[in-house]
């Protein structure tokens, strides 16, 4: 069975960095696109970023030139860079791993964004 555990989240002023990790146990992923969605109260779940087996990268607007998104291949893992934290990225942020016949995706993590 596939699990996919997170770390990272907690609370940070605006400004600061935090890096997520999500690390996938049960199988190799390495051909696999994984990436982070995010949640944030009275809004949807949007995607925040994704990256492919070749690390081919897409990012949300709000998102680009402040977050990375990379792999580690030999960990089964993925990680989510985040610089210049804003209020608006507060939110639960959950990683997936695209593996058919569906995604599977994280426990979620709580980052907080606020002076």
């Amino acid at each position: 069975q596939v699990q996919l555990v997170e770390s990272g989240g907690g609370l940070v002023q605006p400004g600061g960095s935090l890096r997520l990790s999500c690390t996938a146990s049960g199988n190799s992923f390495s051909i696999n696109t994984m990436g982070w969605y995010r949640q944030a109260p009275g809004k949807q779940r949007e995607l925040v970023a994704s990256i492919t087996s070749g690390r081919s990268t897409n990012y949300a607007a709000s998102v680009k030139g402040r977050f990375t998104i990379s792999r580690d291949n030999a960990n089964n893992t993925v990680y989510l860079q985040m610089n210049n934290l804003k209020p608006e990225d507060t939110a639960v942020y959950y990683c997936y791993l695209d593996r058919f016949p569906r995604n599977y995706w994280g426990q979620g993590t709580q980052v907080t964004v606020s002076s």
